[in-house]
This record gives C-alpha cells, sequence and structure tokens, in this order.
C-alpha cells in the first residue's frame, strides 16, 4: 500500500485572532504551547512518525507563521511538507490542499495536538476498503481519558460519541463529502444544512436519537453514493483537541501523563 498524504487545517474560521491565542500572546491558534511547544508542532510530529504518511500539505492563514518551527522547517527541508493559504472555509481549504498531495488523504486538525502514530494507523486499518472514514471515540473513555475533556456528545442509539478530528479521504471523487462542512460543520446553528447534507429522515432520526453510530454511517452512505465508515477508537483522549482554556488544560495533563509513562516504561 502506498503512502497516504495528510493536510493539516490549521486556519481560521472568520480571520479573527482566537481568544486562546491572544490569551497566550501569539500570533495564531496553531502556536498556542503545551506543554512548550506549539500545538502545530505535536500534530506535525505524529504525522511524521506515522509510517502510513508521506505528503503533508498545511492549510494556513500565513504560511510564514510555520517559519523558525522546528518540525515545519525540518519537515520542508526534507521536501516533505508545503504550506498553502486556507480558503475562506474548512470545504474549500480541503479541496484546495487536496489539489497538492496524493491521495489517499488523511485530514485533521492543527490543534489535534494528542493524535499520535497508533491513532493514525487505527484510523487508516479500521478505513479499510471505504470511500471515506472518521474516527470516534465513546463517551465513558473519554470522560475516562479526562472528566472535562469533552461537555457535549452525539447521543446515538448504541452510545454517546464525539469525533476525533481526524478524517480518511480514498480517492478525488469522494472530495465531495468534504460540503457537509463547508461552515465549519456548525450544524447546531445551521438545521437547514443539516436537513440538506443527510436529509429530512435522516436528521430526524439523528436528532431523537433512534439510530446506532454504524447505522447512521450507513443511511449516510446511502444518500450521498459513497461507503463512509466510523473507526471507534479505544483511547478517548484523540477526541479532546485543544479548543479553549478547559480543553488546553485538560490536553496538557493528558500528555503530561503520557510522558510520564513513556519515560516510566523506558527505565
Amino acid at each position: 500500500m502506498s503512502r497516504a498524504s495528510a493536510i493539516v487545517l490549521a486556519g481560521r474560521r472568520d480571520g479573527a485572532l482566537d481568544p486562546l491565542a491572544a490569551a497566550h500572546g501569539v500570533a495564531d491558534k496553531c502556536l498556542v504551547p503545551v506543554l512548550g511547544t506549539p500545538c502545530i508542532e505535536h500534530v506535525l510530529a505524529a504525522l511524521a512518525a506515522a509510517p502510513e504518511i508521506g505528503q503533508i500539505v498545511v492549510s494556513i492563514n500565513d504560511p510564514a507563521i510555520l517559519a523558525g518551527l522546528p518540525m515545519a522547517e525540518r519537515l520542508m527541508g526534507e521536501g516533505r511538507l508545503i504550506a498553502i493559504r486556507a480558503a475562506a472555509n474548512l470545504a474549500d481549504s480541503v479541496i484546495e490542499a487536496a489539489g497538492r498531495a496524493p491521495f489517499p488523504l488523511l485530514v485533521t486538525t492543527a490543534d489535534n495536538v494528542l493524535i499520535t502514530p497508533e491513532s493514525i494507523a487505527a484510523l487508516i486499518a479500521g478505513a479499510g476498503d471505504a470511500d471515506a472514514a472518521a474516527a470516534f471515540a465513546r463517551k465513558a473513555d473519554i470522560l475516562a481519558a479526562h472528566p472535562e475533556g469533552q461537555r457535549r456528545f452525539y447521543e446515538f442509539a448504541d452510545d454517546g460519541y464525539s469525533n476525533c478530528n481526524t478524517y480518511w479521504i480514498a480517492r478525488s471523487d469522494v472530495l465531495r463529502v468534504a460540503e457537509i462542512f463547508r461552515e465549519g460543520g456548525q450544524f447546531a446553528k445551521q438545521p437547514r444544512r443539516v436537513i440538506g447534507a443527510f436529509g429530512l429522515i435522516n436528521t430526524l432520526m439523528f436528532r431523537w436519537g433512534w439510530l446506532s453510530l454504524e447505522a447512521a454511517m450507513r443511511r449516510v452512505s446511502r444518500r450521498m453514493g459513497l461507503t463512509l465508515v466510523p473507526v471507534v477508537l479505544a483511547d478517548g483522549s484523540y477526541a479532546i483537541d485543544v479548543d479553549n482554556a478547559r480543553t488546553h488544560a485538560c490536553a496538557s495533563e493528558i500528555m503530561a501523563r503520557r510522558r510520564q509513562a513513556a519515560s516510566a516504561a523506558g527505565q
């Protein structure tokens, strides 16, 4: 199997400085430090260490922001990373970045600091021959990783879930799945877009919790004429990214525990 490319979404939704970036005195949210290292450097390090990943494309408001970041500069020097300007919305950013790297694609975000080579491998393996896949974690596993890590969950018939901001797109003709997230995936604020993407009956069944996660994905697959699968990761920490001061503290604590465990195992 040939290596996949990775897209790292690091753009701003509205072009304004993120409050967390302002609080930490940095020019962009992707530069917010977690245990002393910028968010995006954690993500790039995980991608660089994953044997399944080759080319990396960073979609960012200002590519110059990456100057001076050791991992970013190393990968650029190796010819493995390119940075392009983000489009006005998430969907177009994915589509434009996809034009700069060969398929298949793994898509993630610059604030997904707890991503690891193991989670990348698990998503790719779980995707199998599907057209597209999305990583999820169960509510109990997320709360076990940190009780404050998530406060909202998608409630399905079988369990509560949260997504892990990591996605798989097998081929260029599957890129239309990105249209679901055109305005940033803020479905709760845009009910008409939810109905347009999933259909009225599917939307009502999601809202009322009548479907399991897998059944929901099967219905969406039929509507879109694609095979979309959920990949449920056992480690709930993968569903915790750095959105605000609360989740920044959660991610920092989990990362510190990981380092401590790795250090103890190496002794």
